[in-house]
C-alpha cells in the first residue's frame, strides 16, 4: 500500500450458506489484487466466521462485506440488518458453536461492533499490514 487514498472493495451477498464461501473468495481476490495475500489465511477465517454469523443470525437480508486497506491496517467489515449485537460467550470444551468471535479476536489486532447506517450493525476486525523492508542503498 502507498501513502495515497485507502483501497476499498465491497460486495453484497445473499443470506444463504453458499455465500460464506463466496465471501471468502471475494476477500482472497481483493487481498491478492492489493498485494496483501500474506494476510489471506487469517482474513479468510474471520470473513468466514463473520459472514456465517450474518447468515445464521441475520434477518434473511443480504449482507455486505467491505475491505478497506490503508498504510497500516486492513479493515474487514460485515454489515447486516440484524439490530441485535453478537454476544461474547465463554467457551467450553463441549460447545459446538459460539467460538467465532474468539477466533476473530485471536487472529486480528482488534474487533468490535457498531450501529449500522442506517440500520442493523457492523461487525469489524482489523489486521496489521506488515511493513515491507526497504533495501538499504549501497
Amino acid at each position: 500500500m502507498s501513502d495515497s487514498k485507502p483501497a476499498v472493495d465491497q460486495r453484497f451477498f445473499a443470506s444463504a450458506p453458499v455465500s460464506v464461501g463466496l465471501a471468502r473468495d471475494f476477500a482472497d481476490k481483493s487481498l491478492l489484487a492489493w498485494g496483501l495475500d500474506a494476510l489471506a489465511d487469517d482474513v479468510r477465517l474471520c470473513v468466514s466466521e463473520l459472514a456465517t454469523n450474518a447468515v445464521v443470525h441475520g434477518m434473511d437480508d443480504d449482507f455486505l462485506v467491505r475491505l478497506i486497506a490503508d498504510d497500516q491496517y486492513l479493515h474487514l467489515e460485515v454489515h447486516d440488518e440484524q439490530p441485535l449485537w453478537p454476544e461474547w460467550r465463554s467457551s467450553t470444551r463441549t460447545m459446538t458453536s459460539g467460538r467465532g468471535l474468539h477466533l476473530v479476536a485471536a487472529l486480528s489486532v482488534g474487533w468490535g461492533v457498531e450501529p449500522g447506517r442506517p440500520s442493523g450493525k457492523i461487525v469489524w476486525s482489523r489486521f496489521r499490514i506488515a511493513a515491507v523492508p526497504q533495501e538499504m542503498p549501497c
